[in-house]
């Protein structure tokens, strides 16, 4: 019985060395590297990281980086980072350049940007050389900005802004599209504040300046460097079918709508006129029938004299003689009017 149990117990034993001894062969290699580089692993940290899922070269080559460029970074920090889903040698890369251009970023600093889903490493090339934005973005297919002076003269402006990652607002910072929006907003609000385009032709630096000094960048997850006009020219002049003076088309179209204005007030004065002149005809056919209905009560009023005596008859010859001879009268005016009226035209 005690011969079967030390049968049992060095097949075990030797199965355990076995074991270690594939292990240790396995990650040979690797430890080797590491021990070599400096960056020293135990095999039991391989073991484990190849227990975790975590793929023990990148951790290992990812360490002799760091190690090689005069970083501290533990393999714990690095399994972390890979188990959380993060881009290890990015972040390890970033560390070393931030480092060698003496640029302030911790670890955690850049796991965490890296796990906002930014470039880290993008991020530190741009912090230590500064990239360039057109502004507006060509690929959108905008070419120029469009703006207005005050006199009215339309302005097209091309800028470049020349800006720097800021590594403390990257994470939660706004983007380059951010950027260009407000530097555009701030061109043609400088351009609008302008009292001529000759003022902008004659010293866009004033406009770039005035852009620069707005603090554009709040917020954002870039420094801004620069902002250089690249290009300026009034809209129209090359032939194009553009309007360039939209002050002056303004004013016309307002002017023209004023017109209008006018003529329909004019309009309705005429038809309003035009009213009160029918109205009037009414009234004076109104007071014509009154009249002739007046005129038509004379001859009542006669027999009715004659009836009661208060007229006899010498008075109503004289009255019809009266009336003959006012007829004749006012004959006679009319044809010597007509007379005179002939020999004006003659004359």
């Amino acid at each position: 019985m005690l011969g079967q149990l030390l049968t049992i117990l060095t097949v075990v034993i030797a199965i355990a060395i076995l074991l270690m001894v594939g292990i240790f062969f396995y990650f040979l290699k690797l430890w080797v590297r590491a021990w070599m580089s400096g960056a020293r692993v135990s095999i039991f940290n391989l073991l484990g990281m190849k227990l975790r899922r975590v793929p023990p070269a990148l951790i290992v080559d990812a360490r002799i980086r760091a190690v090689k460029a005069g970083l501290d970074i533990s393999t714990d920090q690095l399994e972390a980072h890979y188990l959380a889903g993060g881009n290890v040698i990015n972040v390890v890369q970033a560390l070393i350049a931030a480092d060698k251009a003496n640029i302030p970023l911790s670890f955690q600093r850049a796991a965490a940007i890296d796990l906002a889903g930014r470039d880290v490493y993008d991020a530190v090339r741009t912090s230590v050389n500064p990239k360039v934005i057109d502004c507006p973005d060509p690929s959108r297919g905008i070419g120029m900005l469009d703006a207005v002076a005050k006199d009215g003269i339309r302005l097209l402006v091309k800028a470049r802004v020349t800006v720097r990652a800021n590594l403390e607002r990257l994470v939660g910072g706004a983007t380059e599209e951010t950027i260009i929006a407000r530097v555009g907003q701030g061109i043609v609000s400088a351009i609008g504040s302008s009292n001529t385009y000759k003022d902008v032709l004659e010293n866009p630096d004033h406009i770039s300046r005035k852009v620069l000094e707005s603090g554009l960048d709040a917020q954002t997850a870039f420094e801004i460097v620069s902002i250089d006009i690249a290009d300026v020219s009034v809209a129209g002049v090359s032939g194009a079918r553009e309007i360039a003076n939209v002050g002056a088309l303004l004013e016309t179209e307002r002017a023209e709508a004023d017109k209008k204005l006018r003529q329909a007030e004019a309009e309705g004065r005429r038809a309003m006129a035009i009213a009160a002149e029918q109205e009037m005809r009414a009234r004076v056919q109104e007071m014509q029938a009154k009249v002739i209905e007046a005129q038509a009560e004379v001859p009542l009023a006669i027999a009715e004299a004659f009836r009661k005596g208060n007229l006899g008859v010498m008075d109503f010859y004289r009255m019809q003689n009266i009336l003959a001879d006012t007829a004749m009268r006012e004959s006679l005016s009319q044809s010597g009017e007509e007379k005179k009226g002939k020999s004006q035209q003659q004359s």
